[in-house]
């Protein structure tokens, strides 16, 4: 079976500071908020640190190649303050990156990037990942904006 390299990327802008953003992403048990597909995370005690391995615990519904609660390891790979982080999702082998740009003080452009090597006929739901975690996060940041 053949595999290609294969690169998604959404970007959304969010009414948000960057700061704020930040502080949201860089704490690790919001990952499972708006990332797809994670039910619950484990996160050493490096918390959001290059090198940091968090354990992580995928939702109740099965897929063609994930079974229920399956179990993965997220790998932080590098981590810019306020701006920009990148991981690894071992099971999966996907490479993620968030980029964060301020547009203006209360607005922030949030770009995430999901890569890897995937079959053919499974490039529909790796390809929407960004997508996805991206209309999350909205849902979220819009929510506690408007209180």
């Amino acid at each position: 079976m053949q595999t290609s390299l294969v690169r998604a990327e959404e970007s959304r802008d969010l009414l948000a500071s960057r700061e704020q953003l930040w502080s949201f992403l860089a704490e690790p048990y919001h990952l499972s908020d708006w990332w797809p597909g994670i039910a619950s995370v484990q996160p050493d005690r490096r918390g959001l640190a290059p090198g940091a391995r968090w354990s992580l615990v995928g939702g109740g519904e099965p897929t063609l190649f994930r079974k229920a609660h399956a179990t993965n390891m997220l790998i932080v790979r590098e981590v810019q303050p306020l701006e920009r982080v990148s991981f690894h999702l071992l099971a999966q082998r996907l490479d993620v990156e968030i980029v964060l740009r301020a547009l203006d003080a209360d607005r922030t452009r949030v770009t995430v990037a999901v890569a890897g090597r995937w079959r053919p006929e499974a490039l529909g739901r790796p390809r929407a990942l960004p997508r996805h975690a991206l209309a999350r996060l909205h849902a979220l940041v819009q929510t506690a904006a408007s209180l």
